[in-house]
């Protein structure tokens, strides 16, 4: 028994230090503390994925390529500069949101779901990570009465309604060389998709990563006015 569970540890740490060296092969001014947070992300949502599914079982173990690093292919489009607010639309487990929240700590990261069990998930990651710039929302996105600089998501919808949800909540003031909209993480051809959105520029994410997981991804910016709120 304690032979069986010295190599369950062993294979627990080789894995974890295989996922790291993921980490850090596209983002390699990574903090101590950075580090440290990136590397609890594995023993956390297994943890969490055995009380709550947020996570596929097949993914899971490749929690790093699919979810974590795919989450910071934003930060390849975009370094967001301090007191940048974000809002994470349709967060599931957290991503984007808690990934970028660690990259990025002097930014606010507002992550918001209509399903409540999924949010303890990402407020238990949030708390067990310390990360005190990540706030949770248990509504949908059309009832948060905010502003902010740039809406994240992964592909919860086709982008004519998530700009429908969103295009009201997108703050005047534009403080980056992107201009303040969207920035949507999705997959396959969006020529159609977008084809009402002129001004939407896609990043081909093969041009930042080399794994085959990311042939086919992209981030998506779309810039949108400001919209005041109707009365």
């Amino acid at each position: 028994m304690f032979d069986i569970l010295c190599t369950q540890i062993i294979i627990f740490l080789l894995k974890i230090k295989q996922f790291m060296e993921l980490v850090l092969k596209y983002f390699q001014n990574l903090t101590e503390i950075q580090q440290e947070q990136f590397e609890k992300l594995y023993s956390l949502y297994v943890d969490w994925n055995s009380k709550i599914n947020v996570i596929s079982r097949k993914d899971i173990d490749e929690l790093y390529l699919r979810h974590v690093l795919h989450s910071l292919a934003i930060a390849k489009v975009i370094e967001f500069k301090a007191g940048t607010k974000l809002m994470d639309v349709g967060t599931g487990g957290g991503f984007p949101g808690i990934p970028l929240a660690i990259l990025f700590p002097d930014c606010s990261f507002h992550l918001v779901d209509s399903i409540n069990k999924k949010l303890k998930v990402v407020e238990g990651v949030a708390q067990d990570l310390g990360l005190t710039n990540v706030k949770t929302t248990h509504t949908r996105v059309e009832a948060v009465d905010d502003y902010y600089d740039f809406i994240i998501s992964r592909a919860v919808t086709a982008m004519p309604m998530f700009v429908s949800w969103v295009k009201k909540k997108v703050s005047k003031k534009s403080n980056h060389e992107l201009k303040n909209g969207i920035l949507y993480l999705k997959g396959g051809d969006l020529t159609e998709e977008l084809q009402g959105f002129p001004k939407a520029t896609q990043y081909s994410l093969s041009d930042y990563f080399e794994e085959d997981f990311f042939d086919t991804k992209k981030v998506v910016h779309l810039p949108l006015k400001y919209k005041p709120k109707q009365s």
